[in-house]
């Protein structure tokens, strides 16, 4: 299968003001992509849009919150009408929550789902016809934690969980055209989305994490992912802690919930509770 080429070609980026998203819009613009930075902060969108441009690049920044199926419609029409349409689309915007399922609000799992899950198919809906005419590519962020158990996480692993059903499903849909979707599954990574993560009231969490494994830079998962859509993967394990991951809960899934619980369940009380 030959390799893809990225120059001169049209990327969508959601949640592309900060984190992961910013690093991934300018890992595509330095293979020669034109951009197009999706965030629900419409000033963090133009303003990184803004330092692409600056630096000899295309790139426009638009207003999205992929939660809202009208304004995904109108961020796409946006894009296909100023480059003419969409070859790459990365579904990377996201929110995490964590708290136990016990202690959450219900709003909780609806609101991650609405972002991490439905905000994705939101996109993608809005952008398909363009991509499968332009035999493009969707690259999906997604987790360890989908398609693993993540302790604290319910609401996260269940909207990554979602998106595999989803996409791998999407894949063979489009087999016949050439529309390629790769999903991808990071460990931890330092993007600064655990700070705005929702506790069980909905409100932002205070404790801070435990990761296992330590945090990979945006900027080193996002050169993995590029390198990998270039290859045409199905799926990135961007890092020697997904791949272990991958593996571990595959073959071994009760020595994975372990060594997980190990590593992170001392954020939480996980000891069983008296009925009320």
């Amino acid at each position: 299968m030959a390799m893809r080429d990225f120059l001169g070609k049209t990327v969508v980026v959601t949640g592309a003001a900060g984190g992961l998203g910013r690093a991934l819009c300018e890992a595509f613009a330095a293979r020669g992509a034109r951009i197009v930075a999706l965030d629900i902060a419409a000033r963090g969108a133009e303003a990184l849009a803004a330092q692409l441009r600056a630096r000899g690049g295309e790139a426009i920044g638009l207003p999205c919150d992929v939660g809202d199926e009208a304004a995904c419609n109108g961020a796409m029409t946006r894009a296909i009408e100023h480059f003419g349409g969409i070859d790459v689309l990365v579904a990377n915007a996201g929110i995490s929550a964590r708290c136990l399922l016990r202690d959450a609000d219900p709003g909780v799992l609806r609101r991650v789902m609405a972002v991490n899950f439905f905000g994705a198919v939101n996109a993608t809906t809005a952008a398909l016809e363009s991509l499968a005419a332009r035999q493009g590519q969707i690259v999906v962020i997604s987790s360890i934690a989908g398609f693993s158990p993540l302790v604290g996480r319910t609401a996260y692993a269940a909207s990554k969980h979602a998106l595999h059903g989803f996409f791998d499903s999407l894949r063979s849909e489009h087999r016949a055209d050439g529309l390629d979707v790769m999903l991808v599954c990071p460990s931890f990574i330092a993007t600064g989305i655990e700070r705005a993560a929702l506790g069980a009231d909905g409100r932002a969490a205070s404790a801070p994490r435990q990761t296992g494994g330590g945090e990979a830079s945006a900027e080193q998962v996002a050169a993995r992912i590029v390198d990998a859509a270039a290859r045409r993967q199905r799926l990135c394990l961007p890092a020697a802690t997904s791949r272990l991951a991958w593996w571990i809960s595959r073959l071994a899934p009760r020595l994975y919930e372990r060594l997980m619980l190990g590593r992170v369940g001392a954020e939480f009380d996980l000891s069983p509770r008296s009925p009320a």
